[in-house]
């Protein structure tokens, strides 16, 4: 693909205009709740992880009782996220660290949030651009890896390099919505075990999607 700055400006408008409702798919009221949420989203999805906050938000309303927090009746709050040991030990911990390094406040820089217990580039690009509408970078999960490559976008795997090559291509005033255009795309119609080639928006600009038709 010759010009892939202007092919991913073409997807980017085509998924803005089929996705023109998108937002974040996950509920919070403040920074550190959508921290929170990102920690419990890893490995599970967006609805469950909407179904186990809404009990979590109303148990813990402050940093202060999170950081408070006794680890088993969180563990037992989120039990049904997966991983639910790990995920309390880092939320309580970010908490605590939040409020003592931190001044109380989630901080807004992706070099301040990854020293968080739980945090990567991913959990940090969403709190940046969904918290703090800041974009320092483009959150790469795993719709985003499957859909970026059957894109032609990237020709890697490792999200760290992935999102290397979007951050070249797409302008930064896209890096926080690119995220979630391909994440709805990846949800609703190009899913892994079955995509819809048919009512795909991209159908006719898709690589992938014209190798498969010809193949068929």
């Amino acid at each position: 693909m010759k010009d892939k700055k202007k092919y991913v400006l073409k997807v980017i408008k085509i998924l803005k205009e089929s996705f023109a409702d998108i937002k974040c798919p996950l509920k919070f009221s403040n920074p550190f709740e959508l921290l929170a949420g990102v920690i419990l989203s890893a490995q599970c999805t967006d609805e469950r992880v909407n179904k186990v906050t809404e009990g979590l938000f109303k148990k813990y309303k402050s940093l202060q009782d999170y950081a408070n927090a006794d680890i088993s009746e969180l563990e037992n709050c989120i039990k049904s996220a997966g991983f639910f040991r790990n995920k309390a030990k880092s939320i309580i911990k970010s908490a605590q660290m939040v409020l003592n390094s931190y001044d109380g406040k989630v901080p807004q820089t992706m070099e301040e949030l990854i020293k968080l217990p739980g945090v990567a580039r991913k959990t940090a690009n969403v709190v940046l651009g969904h918290a703090f509408c800041k974009a320092e970078g483009i959150a790469v999960d795993t719709h985003v890896i499957r859909v970026a490559i059957l894109l032609k976008l990237t020709n890697h795997e490792s999200p760290a390099k992935i999102e290397k090559d979007l951050m070249e291509i797409v302008p930064k005033q896209y890096w926080i919505e690119i995220s979630l255009l391909i994440q709805t795309l990846g949800r609703r119609i190009c899913k892994a075990r079955n995509p819809n080639h048919k009512d795909c928006p991209l159908n006719k600009i898709c690589p992938s999607v014209k190798k498969a038709i010809t193949t068929q």
